[in-house]
């Protein structure tokens, strides 16, 4: 069963990805202020709570202040994420995702090649 992350969970789980993964609050609200998100720390304190409560981060105690783990990995948040859209909107098949892509023009060509050359180096 999937994970449910709200948007506003997300942006702050990308904060701390791009981390390694580990985050003191006082960096992670520090990291989204600069992102321009003005959230209020009871706020993001909030949406780490929830995080926490999923299961999708740790808090370690180091000294006074908390330190956040995440748990759940970027990749496998797209792996899950993905593997529920396609299910979901496309009944499992990948090739109606790509055609979407295709006929409405939000692959470039270039993007093509690259996943030609991809597909070509990781085929089994």
């Amino acid at each position: 069963m999937a994970l449910k992350i709200s948007d506003s969970e997300l942006e702050i789980l990308r904060v701390i990805w791009v981390h390694d993964g580990r985050m003191m609050f006082s960096e992670i609200v520090d990291a989204l202020h600069a992102k321009e998100f003005e959230w209020k720390n009871n706020t993001v304190l909030t949406f780490l709570a929830r995080l926490t409560e999923k299961k999708i981060l740790e808090v370690q105690k180091k000294g006074r202040r908390n330190e956040y783990i995440a748990l759940l990995t970027e990749k496998d948040y797209l792996e899950q994420e993905t593997k529920e859209f396609v299910g979901k909107v496309y009944e499992g098949e990948v090739k109606g995702l790509i055609a979407t892509l295709v006929e409405n023009k939000l692959i470039s060509n270039q993007e093509i090649e690259d996943l030609k050359e991809y597909w070509d180096k990781n085929k089994e």
